[in-house]
């Protein structure tokens, strides 16, 4: 698996793809977060937190994180070695982990230089130092369980498809509605509220914003994360049968 993850990395930033990344998700919320007027300007907003950060990045990589992953196995099947990949001495779990873990980490890559907003936030509190750290570590654990769930998500429409584009909007579509869809569905129906909208990564994802880790929202994206996960495993033995 480790071959197949080192394999991955080396690929996207042997290519512009896993630089543009990096430079697209920073850019896009830098202009956002500190330089564009509107609802997620932090020096607007007259608190000391990274609210409009967490509530701007899952809409962010929506797309970012499909058009990393939409090769993943795509491109595999369009070149005509997905067979050869197959038949390496690996199984299809660890085929399928190193496609995810590579995907996985060079978003974390893109995250990392988001933890300076959080140091020059401290700086502007006032008192100095003022931002709740509580809720920023909680967003911070939320947003990586987030990525996990839309790698998965991207990992999966990769295998429905050679066309790269094709996997992409299925992945984009698949995304959004997990994240939003429930809000959406549960706005229509008042009664049952609270019962659709727990079913989206939105409702989670708020909770862990607000700084309790609670175990049911671990299992939730986890659970979002495995089953994407299996049914990309599912693809890959109907393919190889």
């Amino acid at each position: 698996m480790k071959s197949i993850i080192l394999r991955e990395i080396k690929s996207f930033f042997g290519s512009p793809i896993g630089y543009l990344v990096i430079a697209i998700f920073l850019i896009s919320n830098g202009l956002f977060l500190w330089v564009f007027e509107g609802d997620y300007n932090i020096l607007n907003s007259g608190y000391a937190d990274l609210t409009p950060f967490f509530t701007l990045a899952p809409w962010i990589l929506i797309f970012l994180i499909p058009a990393v992953t939409m090769r993943s196995f795509s491109d595999e099947k369009k070149q005509g070695t997905l067979e050869l990949l197959l038949t390496k001495p690996l199984s299809i779990w660890e085929i399928v982990n190193g496609k995810f873990f590579g995907s996985f980490l060079l978003i974390i890559l893109a995250i990392i230089p988001t933890l300076i907003y959080v140091k020059v936030i401290s700086d502007l509190g006032s008192p100095e130092g003022n931002i709740d750290m509580g809720s920023t570590i909680g967003s911070y654990f939320g947003l990586l369980f987030l990525i996990a769930s839309y790698s998965a998500i991207g990992i999966f429409t990769s295998t429905l498809s050679e066309n790269q584009i094709v996997a992409f909007i299925l992945a984009v579509f698949l995304c959004f509605f997990l994240y939003f869809g429930f809000e959406g569905l549960a706005s229509l129906f008042s009664d049952s509220n609270s019962l659709i909208s727990i079913l989206g990564m939105q409702n989670h994802f708020k909770s862990m914003s607000r700084g309790v880790i609670d175990t049911r929202d671990v299992i939730y994206f986890l659970s979002i994360t495995i089953a994407f996960l299996s049914f990309t495993v599912y693809q890959l033995k109907s393919f190889k049968a």
